[in-house]
C-alpha cells in the first residue's frame, strides 16, 4: 500500500482522527515521564533532608528549602489562639489536627521585636467533643516545651476538589477552624510573627494519649509512572504502526 493512500479523500477523517490519538498518547506518555521525574526529585529531597542532625529552631538557614528535615524548638504554647484543621481521620473515626502557636524561647521577630512563634501540628483529636475550641483546652501543655519532629511547609489552596477556606470578614473574630494548613493565613490573625512552616511534632504526650501525634511515613519509590508511560507510548506505536495496515487490509479485500 502506498502511504499516500491513507491521505486520500476515502481515508483523510480516520487518518486525521488515528493521528490526534496517537499524539494524545504520546502527550500522556510525556506527562507520566513529569510525573516521575517530580517522584524521583522529591524522594531525592527527603532523602537528602532526612540525613540531616536535627535543625535547633530558630535558624538563619532557609527553612522553606528544608522541609521534612527533622527539627527541635523549645517555647512555650499559646492555647488560646490554637486551631484546629477540619477532615482528618485516625483508625477510620472523624476528627481534628490540633495546630498550637509555640512562642519560641528567646526568639523576637525583625520587624517590631514581639516574639516570635511557629506553628505546631499536635496531633489527631476527635471531633466528638470538641466541637467548640473551649474543649480543646483539656489538651492543654503548660510551660517550657520542647518540641521534636519535622519541618512541613503550609498548604496555600485546598487540592483538587478540596473546600476553599472561606475569607475572613475584616474585624470578625480569628478563624478557630481551617480546611487546611495554611500557615499564612493562620500568620495573619496571630498578634506576633510565626515561622513560614509548622513543626509536625513526634509528641510530647504520653503513648495513645491525645492528641495522638506522629510525623508521616513517606512511601519513597517510583510509582507507577514509567510503565504508565511506556503504556501510553505503547498505545501510540499501536495506532501509528497498525493503521496503516488496517488500511492496506482493508484496500485489498475492496479492490
Amino acid at each position: 500500500m502506498r502511504w499516500s493512500r491513507i491521505f486520500s479523500r476515502d481515508w483523510i477523517v480516520s487518518t486525521l482522527l488515528v493521528l490526534a490519538g496517537a499524539a494524545v498518547c504520546i502527550r500522556l506518555g510525556i506527562w507520566q515521564l513529569d510525573r516521575l521525574a517530580q517522584r524521583q526529585a522529591f524522594n531525592s529531597h527527603v532523602l537528602e533532608m532526612q540525613a540531616l542532625p536535627t535543625l535547633q529552631l530558630p535558624s538563619t538557614e532557609d527553612l522553606v528549602a528544608q522541609e521534612y528535615r527533622r527539627a527541635r524548638v523549645r517555647g512555650t504554647f499559646d492555647h488560646e489562639l490554637q486551631v484546629a484543621i477540619r477532615n482528618q481521620a485516625h483508625d477510620g473515626q472523624y476528627g481534628y489536627r490540633l495546630f498550637s502557636p509555640l512562642r519560641i524561647d528567646g526568639a523576637r521577630g525583625s520587624s517590631d521585636g514581639s516574639q516570635m512563634a511557629v506553628l505546631v501540628d499536635r496531633g489527631w483529636i476527635p471531633a466528638e467533643g470538641n466541637e467548640q475550641p473551649g474543649a480543646w483546652r483539656k489538651y492543654d501543655e503548660s510551660g517550657i516545651i520542647e518540641v521534636q519532629g519535622v519541618i512541613r511547609l503550609g498548604q496555600a489552596g485546598p487540592g483538587f476538589g478540596g473546600i476553599a477556606q472561606p475569607t475572613p470578614i475584616p474585624g470578625e473574630r480569628a478563624a478557630m477552624f481551617w480546611m487546611y494548613a495554611d500557615v499564612n493565613g493562620i500568620g495573619e490573625q496571630l498578634p506576633y510573627a510565626i515561622l513560614p512552616l509548622y513543626i509536625q511534632s513526634d509528641g510530647t504526650a504520653s503513648q495513645g494519649a491525645l492528641p495522638i501525634a506522629g510525623t508521616p511515613t513517606l512511601e519513597l519509590t517510583e510509582g507507577p509512572h514509567r510503565g504508565y508511560a511506556m503504556q501510553w507510548f505503547a498505545f501510540a506505536a499501536i495506532l501509528v504502526i497498525g493503521y496503516p495496515i488496517y488500511v492496506g487490509r482493508r484496500e485489498q479485500v475492496t479492490t
